[in-house]
């Protein structure tokens, strides 16, 4: 049985979801006492739940402001990018060698929930079911640390997984990559699910290129 969240845990993920939907936009000054108030919780959980978010570049804090939601950085979501292509790459790798049968139907049970949730445009269950499909590929290298890494480059980068799954055709796009990526998994072929995976982040990084007012290093 899952154990209930810490009130710190409940706050935070209520802050990542109103950032994924947009409730929180890019800029927007965070009102502490309304979001407190509105969760039924002191300010104590939630500024630890927002130096978690500021740690994760997802937040800023300034003296005098305090916090508001953090601008989307073309430069930063290339950043983040780079980094998860060279340790989900040899994650994945491995992973296709240690796979079972239980792992496969994981991912395919994701992917189910992915579809689910494109047809019907909802983007916070879209890019939990993302999540969760991307990490059963990963997951089976038996690499704790390795993931933990990569757990905290995709928290930074949720606000803009928001952004592309806005878009009717780039769900679509995502669904179709998807069902070759499974393939590839299915195939026990690490090579062409590498090289799926790349040309999967790829795709979405050209397409946020046009969304991101951001100049690019």
């Amino acid at each position: 049985m899952q154990r209930p969240p810490t009130t710190q845990e409940f706050v935070l993920g209520e802050l990542r979801n109103a950032i994924v939907s947009g409730e929180l936009a890019p800029g927007q000054p965070i009102r502490q006492d309304t979001i407190a108030q509105r969760l039924g919780v002191s300010r104590v959980p939630l500024r630890e739940a927002l130096k978690t978010l500021e740690a994760e570049g997802q937040v800023i804090y300034q003296p005098h402001r305090g916090y508001s939601v953090a601008e989307l950085s073309l430069s930063d979501l290339l950043e983040v990018y780079r980094m998860r292509e060279l340790l989900e790459s040899e994650a994945a790798a491995v992973a296709t060698e240690r796979l079972t049968d239980a792992d496969l139907a994981r991912i395919t049970d994701a992917q189910g929930d992915v579809e689910k949730a494109a047809d019907s445009g909802d983007l916070v269950a879209m890019i939990a079911a993302n999540r969760r499909f991307h990490f059963a590929l990963l997951e089976p290298a038996g690499m704790p640390r390795l993931l933990r890494v990569v757990r905290t480059l995709w928290d930074a980068t949720d606000a803009y997984r928001a952004v592309y799954y806005n878009s009717s055709s780039n769900r679509e796009r995502v669904r179709h990559e998807h069902d070759s990526i499974v393939t590839a998994v299915a195939d026990r072929r690490a090579d062409d699910l590498v090289r799926l995976l790349d040309e999967h982040r790829r795709h979405a990084v050209d397409a946020l290129r046009a969304t991101i007012a951001s100049e690019v290093d």
